[in-house]
């Protein structure tokens, strides 16, 4: 792809502008663990909300949804959609009761509320899952989105990207901490929204007869109807390399079932996420950040997910599919043997072929700051845990604050040092890597039980919660793993993950409500939470966003069903 200066300008004049940022919030350097980790909870509610969003639109939205978008359609949005649901729960149910407890870390709350060795086992599987899963592929994910825009394809800028990504997010987030990470993130989210805007209409424009961008859409709509559908029935999408879509998104489960289990995961119990609400000026400037996080998770989809119906149209064949023979030659790679179409290049394709020297370099900004911003909060994310979670009560327990700050930031570097020597070798997994995510999941339902039950029933038990978690996970592979090796067997059934997410998290707190009877009697736990009268009110700003959000969302809903 033909970059020229002005392009490289742009690119150049974002990068510093973040690093000028993040060195000015952060002048003084974190002097106490609460500056460094918690931004001396002084962040008011828009950059509360800029941040959740930063930190959440990495590569795999940019890349990832637009692929989906193009082999699936709108029913993906469903996860940005019902997001911004889950986000509305967690700043009401989930919030008061973190912000209460003054948390640094979510494994504190495992602590609080159940025992010190169940955190320390939490706060070591979370660093691992960061470190080895989440840093390490959003680098290999955005590598490879920038060498497919700048480079070839071929890999032959892979290493200096990933070696880019990792110096850029650590240039502005080791010395600042969430300070540097949050107020960056104000910047990150416009020139995300603004350079992806810019593909989404441009590309309509092109698939428009008059060039319009509402005709674009029109257009999209009464090419391919079928991707317009929200809820799907079994067999009515068929990607193009005959996936039946169904398996991903299972109809009326999106709504009520296994979705649920990965949104609460996600944005409830996940530090990285949950870290900038934590250190709010108060709960209602929290939960004002949630609101706003919510609105613009309801617009992510023009982003993210319409790019690539639009690619979709542009490459349909006469039958109004798309076809080996039909699609550019771009999308099409041998794998195994076999030529097959790759989604995940609808969006790399658009901006190749349709945006204009002089916005590339915009657009490429808005991926950086898609893949820096969640790197950053990662980085920052896994430093805590590390530092609050294991090297303080275990390592040196009269550390002081200047002691904490400094431990912290070793921990990112080293995180960041380890992910970036790893990513490289993701290509090597092939086929697998598509379903690292998927098997994370594996581990999501169990620990979401342990969580809801320690919330929200005060007889859950310590033990009750260790042996849901540990349980969670052969009760996942039953669904996972069985019906594959032994296919012909009735015993074992062959769901769609959603589905079987959704089970195992119903059968985990099944098991921990039978052992929390067995155990206590039926009385309640000596760390139970209190919930006590008014600790969920919220403020007239927080519900009239949450009705607007909702009625966004039900007319969004019966438009598309």
């Amino acid at each position: 792809m033909d970059f020229s200066g002005l392009d490289y300008g742009i690119f150049v004049m974002y990068a510093l502008v973040i690093v000028g940022i993040a060195f000015w919030v952060s002048r003084k350097g974190g002097k106490t663990s609460e500056d460094y980790f918690l931004a001396s909870k002084s962040l008011p509610w828009w950059a509360i909300g800029a941040s959740l969003i930063a930190a959440n639109i990495s590569a795999e939205q940019f890349i990832g949804m637009s692929g989906s978008g193009f082999a699936i359609g709108l029913a993906i949005s469903s996860y940005e959609w019902m997001a911004a649901i889950t986000l509305l729960i967690v700043g009401k149910f989930f919030l008061p009761i973190f912000i209460e407890k003054k948390l640094y870390t979510i494994p504190e709350f495992v602590e609080k509320r159940y025992s010190t060795n169940l955190k320390t086992i939490l706060a070591v599987f979370w660093i691992g899952l960061y470190i080895f899963v989440n840093l390490t592929s959003v680098l290999y994910l955005g590598a490879t989105a920038l060498d497919t825009i700048m480079g070839d394809g071929d890999g032959s800028i892979m290493i200096p990207c990933i070696i880019g990504l990792a110096l850029f997010a650590a240039a502005y987030s080791l010395w600042g901490g969430l300070a540097a990470v949050a107020w960056t993130d104000v910047v990150q989210v416009v020139v995300l929204v603004i350079g992806g805007l810019v593909t989404t209409f441009i590309a309509l424009s092109h698939v428009a007869p008059d060039g319009s961008i509402m005709t674009g859409f029109k257009t999209i709509i009464d090419a391919v109807p079928e991707k317009f559908s929200m809820i799907l029935d079994k067999g009515e999408i068929i990607t193009p390399n005959g996936k039946d879509a169904w398996f991903d998104l299972p109809g009326l489960a999106v709504l009520l079932g296994g979705m649920w289990v990965a949104n609460l995961y996600y944005w409830g119990f996940n530090q990285y996420i949950i870290q900038r609400t934590l250190a709010a000026k108060s709960l209602k400037e929290s939960q004002k950040g949630i609101a706003l996080a919510a609105f613009i998770k309801i617009l992510m989809p023009l982003i993210v997910v319409v790019p690539g119906i639009v690619a979709y149209v542009m490459n349909t064949g006469p039958e109004g599919i798309v076809t080996l023979e039909s699609v550019d030659d771009s999308f099409l790679k041998m794998v195994e043997g076999e030529m097959k179409i790759i989604n995940d290049n609808a969006s790399p394709w658009l901006i190749g072929n349709f945006i204009p020297t002089g916005l590339k370099g915009l657009v490429l900004a808005a991926l950086a700051a898609a893949i820096v911003s969640s790197l950053a909060s990662m980085l920052n994310s896994t430093a805590t845990i590390f530092t609050m979670d294991l090297y303080k009560p275990y390592m040196e327990r009269g550390a002081s604050e200047k002691k904490l700050v400094t431990v912290g930031r070793l921990a990112a570097a080293a995180a960041l040092v380890i992910a970036a020597l790893l990513a490289p070798l993701l290509e090597n997994l092939g086929q697998v890597f598509q379903y690292i995510q998927e098997y994370t999941g594996i581990v999501s339902p169990g620990i979401l039980g342990v969580f809801m039950l320690g919330l929200f029933w005060k007889k859950t038990t310590n033990n009750a919660a260790i042996w849901g978690a540990l349980l969670s996970i052969p009760i996942a592979l039953y669904f996972k793993v069985a019906p594959n090796e032994w296919s012909d067997s009735a015993f074992f059934l062959n769901l769609p993950f959603m589905d079987q997410m959704f089970w195992t998290w119903i059968a985990t707190m099944v098991i921990m409500v039978v052992i929390s009877y067995v155990e206590n009697k039926g009385a309640d736990h000596e760390k139970s939470i209190d919930l006590h009268k008014g600790i969920f009110d919220t403020s007239p700003a927080f519900n009239i966003s949450a009705m607007v959000v909702l009625l966004i969302l039900v007319v969004l809903y019966a438009m598309f069903w």
